[in-house]
């Protein structure tokens, strides 16, 4: 079907920046949107930022001029790029895919919502 494999995860000083990449793959398949929710520890996870097929993006209030999403539909890649990180950024940051796919070149088409396995983002103070 399709799979997410999440990068870019790390330690950071507060203050600091990371960048987050996600690349999705499989067989025959398409994306029609892409982006990043996090975790953090005791927490529900949460929206952090999504871009659509026509480029529309949207981002949480906490992170609004301080991430910016981007997404390279060539590659299947969605990035994060994530300044000014603060210790309340640490969480596991989770890809997520809004995607289709066919079994066949002229099977049915079907879609699906796809996650990632996780990268671990901590900032330290």
């Amino acid at each position: 079907q399709v799979q997410l494999v999440e990068s870019g995860g790390g330690l950071v000083q507060a203050g600091g920046s990371l960048r987050l990449s996600c690349v999705a793959s499989g067989t025959i398949f398409g994306i029609n949107g892409m982006g990043w929710y996090r975790q953090a520890p005791g927490k529900q996870r949460e929206l952090v930022a999504f871009t659509s097929s026509g480029d529309d993006s949207n981002y949480a209030d906490s992170v609004k001029g301080r991430f910016t999403i981007s997404r390279d539909s060539a590659k299947n890649t969605v990035y994060l790029q994530m300044n000014s990180l603060t210790p309340e950024d640490t969480a596991i940051y989770y890809c997520n895919a809004a995607a289709w796919y066919r079994n066949s070149p002229m099977g049915l088409k079907r879609t699906l919502e796809v996650w990632g396995q996780g990268t671990l983002v901590t900032v330290s103070s």
